[in-house]
């Protein structure tokens, strides 16, 4: 990632629960590597050509923290409603190809249906009281059309995708109960359960 594709703001005010680090790993155009976004508790600024993936990190953030029912991707662009989707971030789609016809257009994903998973993390720390919160939410598209298969997590402790989300095989099934097994680790199967922990937490 290029250093002047996130500045920080001059601000070092950090009461209560703030963003320590975002991480994104296949997550649309961020393809098969680990992106970190290193916020430290400050405001940030993000900035970047067009393309670049500003709105694709925002809408990371809003996936991890708002219901699905509630989060309208690419606002911070000026996108049309259905221009972007939990699907397309997830398979990673990144252009479109005209049919041999010509008269429809069908997007080209950087991955697979059923051939990986993306991972959402952040972690957030309250310096005060030198607590670590992690919230992580992960993917997995069975199919090429429909909604990708998820689950939750929110961890009293510091996780990073490289460590804790890698390494698993294949089945997201051992990743699940590995994650399960560990000591201050939270796994849930939908939102309102998973966000009412962390809201609780952070004292929303």
């Amino acid at each position: 990632m290029n250093d002047s594709f996130f500045e920080f703001a001059d601000d070092d005010t950090k009461a209560g629960f703030r963003c320590h680090t975002v991480e994104l790993y296949n997550w649309g155009t961020f393809h098969n590597r680990v992106v970190s976004i290193p916020l430290e508790g400050h405001n940030g600024l993000l900035t970047g050509d067009i393309g670049s993936g500003k709105s694709t990190i925002v809408d990371a953030v809003t996936t991890l923290l708002v219901p699905s029912q509630k989060v309208a991707y690419n606002k911070a662009a000026g996108a049309s409603f259905k221009e972007r989707s939990l699907r397309s971030y997830v398979m990673g789609y990144y252009k479109s190809e005209r049919s041999e016809g010509g008269f429809s257009a069908k997007p080209v994903p950087l991955r697979e249906a059923g051939t990986t998973h993306t991972v959402i993390l952040g972690r957030f720390r309250n310096e005060d009281y030198s607590q670590d919160v992690s919230l992580a939410q992960v993917f997995y598209q069975k199919e090429s059309t429909g909604q990708p298969q998820r689950f939750f997590v929110v961890a009293d402790t510091v996780l990073s995708i490289a460590e804790n989300f890698s390494d698993f095989g294949s089945d997201l099934a051992h990743l699940k109960k590995r994650l399960k097994a560990m000591e201050r680790v939270e796994v849930f199967d939908a939102f309102p359960e998973y966000g009412a922990s962390f809201q609780r937490r952070f004292g929303l």
